[in-house]
């Protein structure tokens, strides 16, 4: 070979297309500052404690229920609850890459 570069995985190849993509599009890339990592990582912080707490509430019901249709009941709530912390998580989290306050 006549470049000594190294090759590139399938995965950096794959980002490198994203990059051009976005920079067709007029999508800027910037990096975030120490106050958005921050703030991102508050987030999530949160978000993790609230599911936690969630899990362990959930937990401690099923024990109590005997009911199959109630334990179903109760799997379906849980699911719902995480799939809204995780989607508020998101979305305050690109709050916060954009610039904006969450």
């Amino acid at each position: 070979m006549a470049e000594d570069k190294p090759l590139k995985s399938s995965y950096e190849l794959a980002l490198e297309r994203l990059r051009k993509k976005d920079e067709a599009s007029g999508v800027a890339q910037k990096p975030l500052t120490d106050e958005q990592k921050t703030a991102i990582a508050e987030v999530r912080s949160i978000c993790e404690a609230k599911l936690a707490e969630q899990k362990v509430l959930h937990d401690s019901g099923l024990r109590r229920a005997l009911d199959p249709a109630e334990r179903e009941a109760m799997e379906e709530r849980f699911r719902r609850d995480r799939e809204r912390f995780v989607s508020e998580r998101e979305r305050k989290i690109e709050r916060i890459r954009r610039g904006e306050t969450p």
